[in-house]
């Protein structure tokens, strides 16, 4: 009896390939498929099926594309999934803390696939793409809790299926999550106060522009904000406390009225990252300068108002930051076990125009 060799469904191209280096485009001739769609399995990110990645990854083994590597992508358990649930308003704070997510995931590209979530705004379709990550089979969620008492059940659904949650820039008290990670709001808040009365010299009001107050970081804002201004005594009031809730246009006319109303208005606090609406408002009606601001976060219309002095100071949430901390910490629990504690504060940074600089370089 003839002895028959097992020959390779693809034996003819690869054969040759053997004798010289072989490529991701070698594979992709061999496979029958685009050189993005190798890279996508190769390297386990994007949308590939398995069966296609599974036969993509035997023909890279065989024509002896890293073979160790490919092997080990045969035997490994899958990715661990985490999906990641922000607002799409507003971008510039929210992508801010995308990016920090991501960069702190990239060394674990191999080993870790996002997918990202979003909703209208905070505290808005919240629960409609948290119900459907606990139906996707998610080992983790990173989310930022808007309303509290609507997602509860659903968290505590997440508890109950094993899928550890942690929370970034906002908080939901008395729910089931592994972390939440922020700056310190009241903090945040009562710099603010004490700030104006070192810089506001008469007697006059004072307001406070900012979201949705049954949101946790925007409530305790508001609370040091309060505390802020008692520290220094009694020369500016709290007369006005505006819930724009995220909407730059809202905002806006909010402040032109409150301008126009009160001639005693001589500071606002914006303590949201939706402070556009307010300058442009101050930009058209205080062409005195009497009102003095300070603004939450920093983006790039903001510079050129706070070399002016326009912007008294901006309070930095360092988003990137928060975003980092919260991928590293989820990271860890599902791989080491090891339990974050239940919260993690970061301490905010006031820019000024003396360290402006060093903050607009992360701009870009």
């Amino acid at each position: 009896m003839s002895s028959q060799k097992r020959v390779h469904p693809d034996g003819d191209r690869l054969e040759h390939r053997r004798q010289r280096s072989v490529g991701v485009k070698d594979i992709a001739e061999a496979s029958g498929v685009s050189i993005a769609t190798v890279d996508r399995a190769l390297h386990n990110r994007g949308r590939i099926s398995q069966a296609t990645r599974e036969r993509i990854l035997r023909i890279a083994e065989a024509l002896g594309y890293q073979p160790n590597l490919a092997a080990r992508y045969l035997k490994k358990p899958k990715a661990l999934r985490i999906s990641i649930h922000l607002p799409a308003e507003i971008a510039l704070f929210w992508d801010k803390i995308r990016s920090g997510i991501e960069e702190a995931a990239k060394p674990f590209d191999m080993a870790v696939s996002l997918s990202f979530k979003s909703h209208p705004k905070l505290g808005e379709g919240e629960t409609v793409v948290l119900e459907q990550a606990l139906t996707e089979g998610v080992r983790g969620i990173i989310m930022a809790p808007g309303h509290p008492a609507e997602l509860r059940e659903m968290l505590r659904r997440a508890s109950e299926l094993k899928i550890p949650v942690v929370y970034v820039s906002t908080d939901a008290p008395g729910t089931e999550r592994l972390t939440t990670v922020s700056v310190d709001h009241f903090t945040s808040g009562a710099i603010a106060g004490e700030l104006f009365h070192k810089v506001v010299s008469q007697e006059g009001s004072a307001a406070v522009i900012t979201g949705d107050l049954l949101t946790v970081d925007h409530a305790d804002k508001l609370r040091g904000f309060k505390y802020g201004l008692k520290l220094s005594g009694d020369r500016l009031r709290l007369t006005e406390v505006i819930e724009a809730r995220d909407d730059e246009e809202l905002a806006y006319q909010a402040t032109v009225s409150l301008v126009r109303q009160d001639p005693k208005l001589k500071a606002i606090y914006v303590s949201t990252a939706n402070s556009l609406g307010v300058i442009r408002a101050l930009e058209d009606v205080d062409q005195e300068d009497r009102v003095a601001l300070i603004t939450t976060d920093l983006f790039p219309e903001m510079v050129p108002l706070i070399q002016s002095g326009k912007i008294v100071a901006t309070i930095h949430q360092r988003p990137k930051t928060q975003g980092k901390i919260a991928f590293e910490a989820l990271y860890r629990y599902l791989t080491e076990g090891v339990h974050p504690p239940p919260r993690i504060r970061l301490t905010p940074h006031i820019i000024f125009r003396s360290n402006l600089s060093l903050f607009a370089e992360d701009l870009n």
